[in-house]
């Protein structure tokens, strides 16, 4: 499956953005769905996953409350709704694809199978 990201850019603290992510070449529902975030210098940290049909979800504490994550799998589409934004979200966001256990969320990079290429979000303060 092929996965391509879309919907950063350059939000004020305490504003929202949505970032979306767009499947094509597999069978979508088959797999859980996840973002992780990328800061420079850092590694690349889970922020929410979701399972098949959306009934799990699961996002990290720093997030939880402020961003939501959704998917369409008519439209082959995972989406990341970002509230109140902080600085320190400040990040390239990735989708990814775990075809292994698509009716649970997994939060390690290493369990992900396939990659979108990534869009910025930058918060400023």
């Amino acid at each position: 499956v092929q996965l391509q990201a879309s919907g950063g850019g350059l939000v004020q603290a305490g504003g929202s953005l949505a970032v979306s992510c767009a499947a094509s070449g597999g069978t979508f529902s088959n797999y859980a769905m996840g973002w992780f975030c990328q800061a420079p210098g850092k590694e690349r940290e889970f922020v929410a996953g979701i399972s098949w049909n959306g009934g799990n979800t699961y996002y990290a504490d720093s997030v939880k409350g402020r961003f939501t994550i959704s998917r369409d799998n008519a439209k082959k589409t995972v989406f990341l709704q970002m509230n109140s934004l902080k600085p320190e979200d400040t990040a390239v966001y990735y989708c990814a694809a775990d075809r292994s256990m698509w009716y649970v969320v997994r939060t390690s990079v290493k369990q992900y199978d396939y990659w979108g290429q990534g869009t910025q979000v930058t918060v400023s303060s």
